[in-house]
């Protein structure tokens, strides 16, 4: 009775032992199984991810290139017809042109400034002539003039940047004080560039309403086209609300400078 009783328990454990084996494939099977179809899952997100990227990337270098092109032809061939033009209006004479000739003068004037305030509002020449500092100061100038909101600039910035990253960083400050302008209710923004070690920091803050949760939580297109840029220089972008009101906007990116066989531009 004992040996069959052993030999009966025996048995069962050998099944038992079937059955745990079995069970031990199926759940590394299943285990393996779940770890590659996640693995294949995050790559194929990563690689949306990637596209998407490089979709929005190209969309904003297109948009780089032709507002650059755009602009400088307009400074170059439009502004100087329309100078060439003034001129002969002026050294023009004749029975009933003399009485015309100052509105014609004045109303030449008006397309001139307009031609050239366009130009600069497209891509600023300043920027590719003086570099991302003195843009930087211009933008907020102007900004100051065209809204009345009273706009302090800081900076420290001994050299200039590689050409792809000071306009990049143009543009974040170009968006930031146009959202400014628009919807925080400021009365003062502050824009700081500090380029003087190995790392490049902007920062533009306001002392308006700060940012509303449902912004925080789906951000607009500008918000979008900023962090893509600021992403794309190296960098990272911050924005946030301040205890002392207002929205802090931050962006921290290595430093690259020009090579020494750099042109400066691509200006046509």
């Amino acid at each position: 009775m004992e040996a069959e009783i052993e030999k009966r328990s025996q048995e069962l454990l050998d099944e038992l032992e079937v059955v745990l084996g079995v069970c031990l494939v199926l759940t590394f099977g299943c285990a393996g199984l779940t770890v590659f179809s996640t693995r294949r899952a995050f790559r194929r997100l990563e690689w949306q991810a990637e596209e998407l990227d490089r979709v929005s990337w190209q969309m904003l270098q297109d948009q780089e290139v032709v507002a650059r092109r755009f602009s400088h032809e307009m400074h170059d061939e439009l502004g100087q017809s329309l100078t060439g033009l003034k001129s002969m209006l002026k050294r023009m004479d004749g029975p009933g042109f003399v009485e015309n000739r100052v509105e014609c003068v004045e109303i030449l004037d008006g397309v001139l400034a307009n031609v050239r305030e366009l130009s600069q509002l497209l891509r600023p020449v300043i920027l590719d002539d003086f570099g991302l500092d003195a843009g930087l100061r211009w933008l907020t100038e102007r900004f100051s003039e065209r809204t009345q909101i009273s706009a302090d600039y800081t900076s420290q910035s001994p050299k200039r940047l590689a050409d792809d990253q000071e306009t990049q960083l143009f543009r974040i400050a170009q968006e930031a004080l146009t959202n400014i302008a628009r919807h925080s209710g400021a009365t003062e923004a502050k824009v700081r560039l500090d380029t003087s070690g190995d790392r490049v920091l902007l920062r533009i803050e306001d002392n308006g309403r700060g940012m509303p949760a449902e912004v925080q939580t789906n951000p607009s297109l500008g918000m979008v086209g900023m962090r893509a840029r600021a992403r794309h220089v190296g960098g990272i972008f911050e924005m946030k609300n301040q205890k002392t009101g207002g929205l802090c906007l931050e962006v921290q990116a290595p430093a690259r400078y020009p090579s020494p066989d750099d042109s400066g531009g691509d200006a046509e």
